[in-house]
């Protein structure tokens, strides 16, 4: 039997990908890393650190983004429900013939 493992709440929001650093192989990347880093005062940045200075900065950006991730979640969570009723439908069909 495999032992269950039980994300904390904290452990359930982090997002390693947001840890990573930004290597500026870029003029954007670049630009942006040299911009945060100045702002927040540090030699390394990360992707958390540009989410968190265009959320300030450039809020309408960030809200776009983050309703068109959310709006295509609620689809494939439709799709999904969608996808399953129909097993569970073709399921009891067959199962009284």
């Amino acid at each position: 039997m495999e032992k269950e493992t039980i994300k904390t709440e904290e452990e359930a929001h982090q997002n390693p990908l947001l840890a990573m650093p930004v290597i500026p192989d870029s003029e954007l990347k670049d630009y942006l890393v040299e911009y945060v880093g100045t702002k927040m005062e540090q030699e390394e940045v990360t992707v958390n650190m540009i989410a968190e200075i265009l959320a300030v900065e450039f809020p309408e950006f960030v809200y776009a983004i983050a309703e068109e991730n959310y709006l295509r979640g609620y689809q494939v969570g439709l799709d999904d429900a969608d996808r399953l009723f129909n097993e569970y439908s073709e399921k009891l069909s067959g199962k009284t013939k």
